[in-house]
């Protein structure tokens, strides 16, 4: 494994990182396996931006014996209210959230306390001026956190992020499909259609930030490399071809600023594929051959499991249910497990009223109603 230095951090973290929203679901004993066969291969950092108890109880049980060996990036203002998912920004919910996560994960600390999605900058500005930085700021103070990082979609937020010397790192969504599109100021159309010749480089607010980073020292942990799947699959990907793990961790670290991608891995030969990355050949890093033929890229309604739909109003887990779906879809008939575990579910497709709420916070517009439906068709319930 290689480690690269994240930013002024100072902290030496491994090129693939431990992305563990998949594990929602899993049993602790493959957490505890998925974990170990991480630390083991010199994975050392993690991600865990997931409020469900469950997932966070499952990932301190899996990584408490090598704690000392994780470096985690642990979210504030990521909280679970009525069994949902809730982003918020109100202190009376996020400081026993965080207070939960540490209670989780058996830890008093975490290296990196994440300010957990900002994709506006109004949001962006008011958080930096009000209660929730200070906050955060004392977490800092008391060491219960090492560094302030920040998590984002947004170039724009993130450019302020990198420009803001209380930030020490962020976390970004990154891969080529995303760095071809040009910009725009609101995130409910970041997916719209674009004319073929605006995507024949990158996005200018992207290389900008990325360059950026690279001079402030503010390194960059790499969310969505993979898309969500979406690459590694040519029926879904962008370019008409499906890139290889390996191709979309090379994209990803061979971006200025980059030091991690967190990969996210439902079993140990996902985790190998990931691996690797830090043994191919540079034929088999190659996605330039990919790229240059790229057509009009099409991820609009393309869900990526971000989970920020939520809170849904009949509490579907609407990013689950949509994992489990497109897992079945791309097989010839559901698989055995993916069909059990949509089954264990307490709230499944078929509860969805269509009421569109959810559809108004997601920043990929997919149409989350229309989804259900399918869903609903394709599992019966």
């Amino acid at each position: 494994m290689r480690y690269r230095t994240l930013g002024r951090t100072g902290l030496l973290v491994s090129e693939i990182g431990f992305g563990a929203e998949w594990i929602d679901g899993m049993e602790d004993s493959k957490v505890r396996e998925l974990a170990k066969a991480a630390s083991d291969a010199g994975v050392n950092i993690v991600d865990c931006w997931m409020s469900d108890p469950a997932v966070r109880s499952a990932l301190g049980k899996a990584i408490e014996p090598e704690r000392d060996k994780w470096i985690i990036q642990g979210h504030i203002g990521s909280t679970w209210q009525d069994g949902q998912y809730l982003r918020t920004r109100d202190m009376s919910l996020v400081v026993p959230a965080f207070e939960d996560l540490l209670t989780r994960l058996h830890t008093d600390h975490v290296e990196l306390g994440m300010i957990h999605y900002v994709d506006e900058v109004a949001e962006f500005e008011s958080i930096m001026s009000g209660e929730f930085i200070q906050y955060v700021e004392r977490l800092l103070e008391q060491g219960r956190i090492e560094h302030i990082g920040l998590s984002t979609h947004n170039p724009d937020v993130a450019l302020l992020a990198a420009r803001d010397e209380r930030i020490e790192m962020i976390m970004f969504s990154v891969n080529p499909a995303f760095d071809l599109m040009p910009a725009v100021d609101d995130i409910d159309v970041y997916f719209g259609d674009y004319a073929d010749e605006a995507l024949a480089g990158m996005d200018p607010i992207r290389a900008e930030l990325y360059a950026t980073c690279e001079a402030a020292g503010v390194g960059i942990t790499v969310m969505k490399g993979f898309a969500g799947g979406r690459l590694l699959d040519a029926s879904k990907s962008p370019f008409g071809v499906a890139l290889t793990p390996a191709q979309c961790l090379h994209y990803c670290l061979t971006r200025p600023a980059v030091c991690s991608v967190m990969a996210g891995f439902q079993d140990v030969s996902q985790l190998q594929d990931a691996l690797d990355y830090e043994t191919a050949t540079q034929e088999e890093l190659d996605y330039a051959s990919v790229l240059a033929g790229a057509p009009k890229h099409s991820f609009h309604g393309q869900c990526t499991y971000c989970g920020h739909c939520a809170p849904c109003v009949m509490g579907i887990n609407i990013a689950l249910v949509n994992k489990y779906a497109d897992l079945a879809a791309m097989q010839p008939q559901v698989p055995q497990g993916v069909g059990e575990h949509y089954r264990e579910l307490g709230l499944k497709a078929g509860d969805c009223i269509g009421c569109g709420d959810c559809e108004s916070r997601c920043p990929f517009g997919v149409p989350i109603a229309q989804k259900m439906q399918e869903t609903l068709a394709l599992f019966g319930e």
